[in-house]
């Protein structure tokens, strides 16, 4: 059977970022929202036809989409020397997957077929779960006990953490992009997945 003509999916993360100074806490774990789309069809082919025309946009159309909203409780305490130190700051991560959700009455070898190629998407996106913790913990490593001198209403040490804040997140974008590169392209796991749904039962 011919390969189809494959939708330009593709997977993408998304930044929400605030902060909330409060007191200091210790110790967090990052929360985690699993979302659908129904999809239907009775092939792999079917299937894949009803991602490209159900899936989420994520500035492209997607097969699944991996974003999350992320909140600060920072504790910045100006110092009697003037200087100021973010003397805490605890996140509060939520990790929002996105993929779709087959019907549940398929032939036995396409429910076989679906489960190999979202048993993969579910991996692939997971992966972008684990740069996003990455970078939190990056962020929150760099802003303990970040100090700036002179500093007296903590302006300063609020300009340096955004401007670490920014650099940060480029940086997990870049790694997501490189990383969806390297799984699409051909060859690439995500894409061996696509010829197995469509080229199957």
């Amino acid at each position: 059977m011919p390969a189809h003509k494959f939708f330009p999916l593709f997977v993408s993360a998304a930044l929400l970022v605030s902060a909330i100074p409060l007191s200091a806490q210790t110790g967090w774990k990052p929360a985690e929202q699993i979302k659908t789309y129904a999809i239907s069809g009775g092939s792999g082919g079917a299937l894949y036809q009803s991602i490209g025309e159900r899936g989420p946009m994520a500035g492209v159309q997607a097969i699944a989409h991996t974003t999350f909203k992320l909140t600060w409780r920072r504790d910045y305490r100006p110092q009697p020397d003037g200087a100021c130190v973010l003397a805490s700051a605890r996140p509060n991560l939520t990790i929002i997957y996105t993929w779709p959700k087959a019907p549940t009455n398929l032939p036995l070898a396409v429910a076989a077929s679906w489960k190999t190629f979202i048993t993969g998407v579910e991996t692939h996106e997971r992966v972008h779960g684990d740069h996003i913790l990455d970078m939190v913990k990056k962020i929150e490593a760099f802003s303990i006990g970040l100090r700036a001198e002179d500093d007296p209403k903590c302006q300063k040490v609020r300009a340096v953490l955004q401007q670490r804040l920014g650099e940060l997140s480029n940086e997990q974008r870049q790694r997501g992009r490189d990383f969806d590169r390297d799984e699409l392209s051909p060859g690439g796991r995500v894409h061996q997945l696509i010829l197995a749904l469509v080229n199957g039962p």
